[in-house]
């Protein structure tokens, strides 16, 4: 089962939004994989502290966004394509390199410096 325990909530987004990204973080990683059924709303609600309406609209926006499959009353499972699997894949790496970079930027790096630094850091070439 998707586990959502531990996650922690930023001011910076709405919990809805951080729900499903936490989602697309453990399709990813390879924590979350296709049929993978999640909690109910009402577990989900429990296990983050959230309100209950919030993690239905979390719910909404994950199966909208085509991550999750609901059918009828039986459990919320992952649904998850080849396609889909890459389009996460970009959204959460182009989020994370433009984030770093303004970053980078708003501490008045240079390009030569930050890519000396990412060289030096990165350690395995």
């Amino acid at each position: 089962m998707v586990s959502f325990q531990g996650l922690v909530f930023h001011d910076r987004a709405p919990v809805y939004l951080q729900l499903s990204e936490h989602l697309k973080r453990q399709i990813l990683l390879g924590t979350a994989a296709h049929g993978d059924p999640l909690p109910s709303r009402r577990e989900l609600a429990a296990q983050t502290g959230i309100n209950p309406n919030t993690a239905q609209k979390a719910y909404r926006l994950m199966e909208e966004e085509g991550l999750v499959e609901t059918h009828g009353n039986s459990a919320s499972t992952v649904r998850l394509t080849p396609a889909l699997r890459a389009a996460i894949e970009e959204e959460l790496t182009q989020g994370l390199v433009e984030q770093f970079v303004r970053e980078a930027k708003g501490n008045h790096l240079s390009y030569k410096r930050v890519i000396a630094l990412i060289s030096e850091l990165w350690g395995d070439d």
